[in-house]
Protein backbone atom coordinates (compact mmCIF):
# COMPACT_ATOMS: atom_id res chain seq x y z
CA UNK A 1 0.00 0.00 0.00
CA UNK A 2 1.02 3.72 -0.79
CA UNK A 3 -0.03 6.05 1.25
CA UNK A 4 -0.57 9.78 -0.08
CA UNK A 5 0.77 9.16 -3.33
CA UNK A 6 -0.19 12.47 -4.65
CA UNK A 7 0.37 13.12 -8.49
CA UNK A 8 1.55 9.45 -8.33
CA UNK A 9 5.35 9.77 -9.37
CA UNK A 10 6.68 6.67 -6.77
CA UNK A 11 3.22 4.76 -7.97
CA UNK A 12 4.65 4.86 -11.21
CA UNK A 13 8.33 3.19 -9.85
CA UNK A 14 6.58 0.78 -6.98
CA UNK A 15 4.23 -0.66 -9.09
CA UNK A 16 6.90 -2.38 -11.47
CA UNK A 17 8.01 -4.11 -8.37
CA UNK A 18 4.82 -5.38 -6.70
CA UNK A 19 1.76 -8.23 -8.47
CA UNK A 20 -0.30 -5.45 -6.97
CA UNK A 21 -0.42 -1.72 -5.46
CA UNK A 22 -3.32 -0.04 -3.49
CA UNK A 23 -2.42 3.58 -3.32
CA UNK A 24 -4.83 5.19 -0.54
CA UNK A 25 -4.96 9.50 -1.49
CA UNK A 26 -7.28 12.30 0.14
CA UNK A 27 -7.41 14.61 -2.61
CA UNK A 28 -10.54 13.77 -4.67
CA UNK A 29 -9.16 15.04 -7.73
CA UNK A 30 -5.58 13.11 -7.59
CA UNK A 31 -7.84 10.42 -6.99
CA UNK A 32 -9.47 10.95 -10.23
CA UNK A 33 -6.21 11.70 -12.31
CA UNK A 34 -4.52 8.19 -10.85
CA UNK A 35 -7.34 6.18 -11.47
CA UNK A 36 -7.89 6.97 -15.05
CA UNK A 37 -3.56 6.96 -15.92
CA UNK A 38 -3.70 3.87 -14.47
CA UNK A 39 -6.98 2.14 -15.29
CA UNK A 40 -6.21 -1.77 -16.42
CA UNK A 41 -2.16 -1.85 -14.20
CA UNK A 42 -2.03 -3.41 -10.70
CA UNK A 43 -3.26 -0.49 -9.19
CA UNK A 44 -5.90 0.23 -6.82
CA UNK A 45 -6.90 3.89 -6.52
CA UNK A 46 -8.52 4.55 -3.15
CA UNK A 47 -9.97 8.13 -1.89
CA UNK A 48 -9.60 7.63 2.07
CA UNK A 49 -7.80 9.67 4.42
CA UNK A 50 -4.81 7.60 6.36
CA UNK A 51 -6.01 8.83 9.66
CA UNK A 52 -8.86 6.26 9.38
CA UNK A 53 -7.91 4.04 6.42
CA UNK A 54 -11.41 2.68 4.71
CA UNK A 55 -9.35 -0.90 4.88
CA UNK A 56 -9.66 -4.33 7.92
CA UNK A 57 -6.83 -5.31 9.93
CA UNK A 58 -3.62 -6.98 8.95
CA UNK A 59 -4.66 -6.54 5.04
CA UNK A 60 -1.22 -5.56 3.94
CA UNK A 61 1.80 -7.08 3.71
CA UNK A 62 3.41 -3.80 3.40
CA UNK A 63 3.23 0.09 3.34
CA UNK A 64 5.19 3.13 1.91
CA UNK A 65 5.44 6.51 2.33
CA UNK A 66 7.18 9.03 0.43
CA UNK A 67 7.40 12.86 1.43
CA UNK A 68 3.82 13.15 2.39
CA UNK A 69 3.82 12.83 5.96
CA UNK A 70 4.78 16.59 6.43
CA UNK A 71 1.61 17.37 4.62
CA UNK A 72 -0.68 16.29 7.50
CA UNK A 73 -1.88 19.02 9.74
CA UNK A 74 -0.83 17.93 13.04
CA UNK A 75 1.75 15.43 14.93
CA UNK A 76 -1.47 14.27 16.52
CA UNK A 77 -2.46 13.26 13.27
CA UNK A 78 0.52 11.76 12.35
CA UNK A 79 0.47 9.74 14.78
CA UNK A 80 -2.49 8.47 13.52
CA UNK A 81 -1.79 7.64 10.29
CA UNK A 82 1.02 5.57 12.12
CA UNK A 83 -1.80 3.53 14.11
CA UNK A 84 -3.53 2.97 11.10
CA UNK A 85 -0.58 1.66 9.01
CA UNK A 86 0.23 -0.72 11.78
CA UNK A 87 -3.48 -1.73 12.05
CA UNK A 88 -3.55 -2.41 8.20
CA UNK A 89 -0.55 -4.27 8.33
CA UNK A 90 0.26 -8.16 8.83
CA UNK A 91 2.11 -9.05 11.75
CA UNK A 92 5.81 -8.92 10.28
CA UNK A 93 4.58 -6.25 7.34
CA UNK A 94 7.01 -3.70 6.68
CA UNK A 95 6.31 0.31 6.56
CA UNK A 96 9.01 2.17 4.75
CA UNK A 97 9.18 5.77 3.95
CA UNK A 98 11.12 9.04 3.86
CA UNK A 99 10.46 12.61 4.28
CA UNK A 100 11.94 15.92 3.77
CA UNK A 101 13.87 17.91 6.53
CA UNK A 102 12.89 21.37 7.08
CA UNK A 103 14.70 24.37 5.80
CA UNK A 104 14.26 27.55 3.86
CA UNK A 105 13.08 25.83 0.61
CA UNK A 106 10.12 23.40 2.09
CA UNK A 107 8.64 26.54 4.16
CA UNK A 108 8.80 28.44 0.65
CA UNK A 109 7.57 26.04 -1.47
CA UNK A 110 4.76 25.14 1.23
CA UNK A 111 3.70 29.05 1.10
CA UNK A 112 0.23 28.36 1.53
CA UNK A 113 -0.18 24.53 1.76
CA UNK A 114 0.68 21.94 4.77
CA UNK A 115 3.97 21.92 6.48
CA UNK A 116 4.34 19.92 9.47
CA UNK A 117 7.72 19.04 9.57
CA UNK A 118 8.46 15.89 10.83
CA UNK A 119 11.56 15.61 13.89
CA UNK A 120 13.82 12.55 12.45
CA UNK A 121 15.19 12.60 15.93
CA UNK A 122 12.15 11.84 17.99
CA UNK A 123 10.47 9.82 15.04
CA UNK A 124 11.90 6.58 16.09
CA UNK A 125 10.36 7.06 19.33
CA UNK A 126 7.20 8.10 17.80
CA UNK A 127 7.03 5.03 15.80
CA UNK A 128 7.91 2.70 18.63
CA UNK A 129 4.75 4.29 20.67
CA UNK A 130 2.28 3.22 17.53
CA UNK A 131 3.74 -0.03 18.06
CA UNK A 132 6.08 -0.57 15.32
CA UNK A 133 9.92 -2.19 15.97
CA UNK A 134 12.07 0.49 14.90
CA UNK A 135 14.77 -1.25 11.91
CA UNK A 136 16.18 2.07 11.11
CA UNK A 137 16.12 6.15 10.81
CA UNK A 138 18.98 7.81 9.11
CA UNK A 139 19.08 11.60 7.93
CA UNK A 140 21.08 13.36 5.89
CA UNK A 141 21.17 17.17 5.34
CA UNK A 142 18.18 17.02 3.50
CA UNK A 143 15.70 14.12 4.01
CA UNK A 144 15.13 11.06 6.39
CA UNK A 145 14.20 7.39 5.45
CA UNK A 146 12.92 4.82 7.77
CA UNK A 147 11.83 1.62 7.63
CA UNK A 148 9.67 -0.37 10.55
CA UNK A 149 8.05 -3.16 10.75
CA UNK A 150 4.60 -4.37 12.79
CA UNK A 151 5.97 -7.01 15.50
CA UNK A 152 5.50 -10.72 13.87
CA UNK A 153 2.82 -12.59 15.63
Amino acid sequence: MEIGPGPGLTTDLLRTSVPRLTALEIDAALVSSLSSRLRGSNVQVIEGDATGMPFGESEFSGAVSFTMLHHVPSQELQNKVLAEVLRVLKPGGLFVGSDSLQNWFMRIIHIGDTLVPVNPDTFGERLESAGFEVLEVQKNSQAFRFRARRPPA
